[in-house]
């Protein structure tokens, strides 16, 4: 997928994040109820001097997991220690992460779900009871020992919550879903963005972007700075409605947000397979993309517009994304939906 409407961190990324990061919750912008919710929790931990819940934030990638786990450390007033599953390889790599965090700290795991099923286990007894099972010695003479630990709260973020295990997940007390965005809160990203990257906007050109955003911050930002370099280009370094909608039209992104790939996946089971249903291993020959690719990236966004459908028999195109593409339904496609 073309990295400007990946939803998956790059490296660009990466780069500009840390400057756009919300430094108090009154900044981040949208998931009111998350944010709401977090705030009481936070309070109270704060006015009994105790370590918050474990946290667990799940949903999908770009909508601000992340810099949640950071406000939450600054609003406790501790440090945070940010890892993630697939960095994590041995037990004792864990062991070493938990026995240094000080009283109250926040550890942040990215990515939980792809956390070694033998270190989960680790944290059953790190998160419930604060100590770890260390095993000492070798073969008939070794022994078990419970090293205490001190209080922390684990925030774990990701985006396959069903891939975490049940006694895992069971020891979070706090679990929130984060979710897309509407485009008036990423109209409010975006200006917000631009002012810290002293990029000219105006409301109509914000309007814009988030209009093609996917309901994604981290798109939305993306979006911002490519078309800051159209303007720059083409214009006077201002982004206005007409720069915005000219910029993106010639990455080829539409005013759905749709792109290239998206609209090869809807067109290839029009034309090819009569609209559907059909395999995912098929679409996926067919168009020469990774069918984890397809299920993970662009099929979540094309069924949340209504344009695509998963059956038993596999995937169907609807009416909606018919006319969206200016395709006329096969005689008796409506009947089926």
């Amino acid at each position: 997928m073309p990295a400007i409407l990946t939803p998956v961190k790059t490296r660009e990324d990466i780069l500009f994040e840390d400057s756009l990061r919300p430094q108090k919750f009154d900044d981040f912008i949208g998931q009111e109820n998350v944010k709401n919710n977090l705030k009481i929790f936070i309070e109270a931990a704060r006015r009994r001097n105790e370590h918050l819940d474990h946290v667990l934030l799940y949903g999908p990638p770009g909508l601000g997991k992340t810099s949640l786990a950071y406000l939450i450390s600054r609003e406790l007033g501790v440090g945070i220690k940010p890892t993630s599953g697939p960095v994590i390889e041995r037990a004792g790599d864990l062991s070493a992460i938990l026995t240094s965090l000080q009283d109250r700290e926040i550890l942040f795991i990215d990515e939980i779900h792809r956390l070694h099923p033998s270190l989960e286990e680790l944290l059953y007894s790190a998160m419930e009871d604060f100590s770890l099972d260390v095993i000492i010695g070798q073969g008939p003479g070794a022994r078990s020992h419970k090293l205490r630990i001190k209080r922390f709260t684990l925030v774990g973020a990701t985006t396959r919550a069903g891939k975490i295990s049940a006694p895992l997940r069971s020891r979070f007390g706090i679990v929130h879903r984060l979710d897309y965005y509407q485009e008036e809160d990423l109209k409010k990203i975006i200006l917000r963005s631009a002012r810290i990257l002293g990029v000219k906007i105006d409301s109509s050109g914000a309007e814009e972007i988030a209009r093609r955003a996917r309901g994604t911050p981290r798109i939305a930002n993306r979006l911002l700075r490519r078309v800051r370099d159209y303007a720059e280009v083409k214009g006077d370094g201002r982004i206005d409605e007409k720069i915005a909608r000219q910029a993106l039209d010639r990455m080829e992104v539409d005013v759905l947000g749709l792109d290239e790939i998206d609209r090869k996946i809807l067109t290839t089971i029009m034309e090819n397979f009569g609209g559907g249903p059909v395999g995912i291993n098929t679409i996926a020959a067919a168009i020469d993309e990774d069918k984890d690719t397809i299920e993970s990236i662009y099929e979540p966004y094309l069924m949340r517009l209504g344009f695509l459908e998963r059956t038993l028999r596999g995937r169907r195109v609807t009416p909606k994304a018919y006319e969206h593409l200016g395709f006329k339904p096969p005689a008796g496609q409506k009947k089926l939906f």
